[in-house]
């Protein structure tokens, strides 16, 4: 039997194609399980990593688009919320997997070049497609709200000083709005990263064998007939990554309080959702 270091050597970074490529099969030990949920954890990091930093920027501009005065720039912008925050997210995926799975084999052509297809019905690309379009309806709704809630005196204050156009959005709207939602942001955070677990039951396939945690959670369930180690494994990695993401989102919105003195800055109030 492998000892522990071993183990850790072999399949610590099995998720992302390094190491041993077969998995265990017998004498699975509680090294096994820790070392092969934690490495299969790297992919819903990639996916709640890479949403979130792309999704921040969207819904920044989906959230001004649904504040502008004309219907052509707000009304695309409320019907793209409307639908990704009105639908479950795992009727998002399936039907994105099935979009996606009709595209040629053979690739698109644009301009006399043909574009490969077959790449986005993978989980790696695919389905992190679909929760970068989920979180920043998501995101763009409480942003927008935030844009809402910037006090009447501070834009005044921006008039008052010259400000106008892009430097007093810089300067004065982006700042404050950030402030206002990020409370609320750090939830939408938090859930994105639980809700990566669902590309597991997505139609997107995983590369290799190469799982999420909750892959190679549901593997060693079905080879010992024991759920009880393995899923509260999995929970215990993702409460690792819950404060993770508290203690980061934390530091950010003490930045973005600095100015304020301690008594009353705002603190973090986690409350994350049931369901989506």
């Amino acid at each position: 039997m492998s000892s522990c270091t071993e183990i850790i050597a072999d399949y610590a970074l099995r998720s992302i194609g390094i190491g041993e490529r077969a998995l265990p099969r017998t004498d699975i030990t509680l090294c096994h399980q820790f070392t092969l949920i934690g490495s299969g954890m790297l992919w819903n990091i990639y996916f709640g990593a890479l949403a979130l930093f792309a999704g921040f920027f969207l819904a920044t501009a989906t959230a001004l688009a649904k504040t502008s005065e004309s219907a052509f720039v707000r009304k695309p912008a409320e019907w793209f919320i409307f639908v990704f925050r009105g639908s479950p997210l795992f009727i998002q995926f399936f039907l994105a997997y099935e979009a996606l799975v009709m595209l040629p084999r053979s690739g698109i052509e644009v301009f006399g070049i043909t574009v490969e297809t077959a790449w986005t019905t993978k989980a790696w690309a695919g389905a992190l497609f679909v929760m970068f379009l989920n979180t920043s309806a998501y995101a763009a709704e409480i942003f927008y709200g935030a844009l809402r809630s910037v006090p009447k005196g501070d834009l005044e204050a921006a008039d008052a000083y010259g400000l106008t156009g892009w430097k007093k959005f810089r300067r004065v709207v982006w700042p404050t709005m950030l402030r206002l939602a990020w409370p609320a942001y750090t939830n939408e955070a938090i859930f994105l990263f639980h809700a990566t677990t669902l590309v597991f039951f997505s139609g997107f396939p995983a590369f290799r064998q190469e799982g999420d945690a909750l892959y190679y959670a549901s593997y060693f369930a079905d080879k010992t007939f024991n759920p009880f180690i393995p899923y509260p494994i999995t929970a215990f990695y993702f409460i690792l990554l819950t404060l993770t993401v508290i203690g980061l989102f934390g530091i950010i919105n003490r930045r973005l309080n600095r100015h304020l003195p301690g008594a009353d800055r705002p603190k973090l109030r986690v409350r994350p959702q049931i369901v989506r």
